[in-house]
């Protein structure tokens, strides 16, 4: 496994952060800081959540804790004023490309290898040390969104993978985008059908939200995945939109730029 620069991030050393570190890995488990927040901290983006991944099971979790995910091996755990995630390592025994049945992993590699892009499945541990099981590093300096592994397996695993591609990429891509993720995308849109509207209006909201996502919608036009969530949806009008924007200073509206998509009322259930 490689081993990078340390992080140095504010929240790493923040009393509440370092106590959950002591915690677990007082008892003699593995404990690191994982996905977005890594990931947010290396390109200097803001960290909202601060989740971790452990040799722990859930069970053995002590302080105060939420049983929130323990179905899935996550319990929310609390300290001071602050909540944070943790999950045990995993790995998929089934899937149907909506849920995932799991079972505990004995290493940090197989946890790593069930997430979706490289550039999440970086690790920290509470010195900062990062480790980085399957080259989300240098993804992360190269802005390079990839999937884990074989793309088709990824999205076959959850569909919604494909609406996270796209909403990464508006936000954290850059360059050309990676032909094997958009080829296997195309080739899966008839797995978004299955998807709950819930699930794929959050992620649409995310989407709209990033500072510049007409790159990011002309791919999914052009890998059928647009037509298929939103009937009739086009990119032409958007980047007018954003120009007006910019030029009276408002934040991103993800409905106000859904609306310059189209504004076709059969999407509202589909969005949900």
């Amino acid at each position: 496994m490689k081993l990078a620069a340390k992080l140095a991030a504010d929240w790493l050393h923040s009393p509440e952060v370092q106590a959950l570190f002591a915690l677990l890995g007082g008892a003699g488990h593995s404990v690191h800081a994982v996905g977005g927040c890594v990931r947010n901290a290396l390109l200097g983006a803001p960290v909202a959540d601060i989740d971790f991944a452990t040799s722990a099971p859930p069970e053995t979790v002590g302080h105060r804790v939420l049983p929130t995910g323990i179905a899935h091996g996550t319990v929310t755990v609390l300290i001071g004023a602050s909540a944070f995630e943790v999950t045990t390592w995993r790995h998929d025994v089934a899937t149907d490309g909506r849920r995932a049945t799991i079972a505990y992993a004995e290493r940090l590699e197989d946890d790593a290898a069930r997430r979706d892009f490289t550039m999440n499945a970086l690790y920290v541990a509470a010195d900062g040390t990062v480790l980085d099981p399957v080259g989300g590093l240098a993804d992360i300096r190269a802005k390079r969104l990839r999937f884990i592994g074989n793309p088709a397996e990824r999205l076959a695993e959850d569909y919604l993978r494909s609406l996270r591609f796209f909403r990464f990429y508006a936000w954290y891509g850059q360059g050309a985008p990676d032909a094997a993720a958009l080829a296997a995308i195309a080739r899966a849109v008839p797995g978004l059908a299955g998807l709950s509207a819930e699930r794929v209006g959050a992620e649409m909201a995310r989407l709209l939200a990033a500072p510049a996502p007409v790159a990011a919608l002309e791919l999914m036009a052009q890998t059928g995945v647009l037509a298929a969530l939103l009937p009739g949806a086009g990119c032409a009008l958007l980047p007018a939109l954003m120009q007006v924007e910019q030029a009276e200073a408002a934040p991103p509206a993800w409905l106000r730029r859904l609306a310059a998509l189209g504004n076709r009322a059969d999407w509202a259930e589909g969005l949900r």
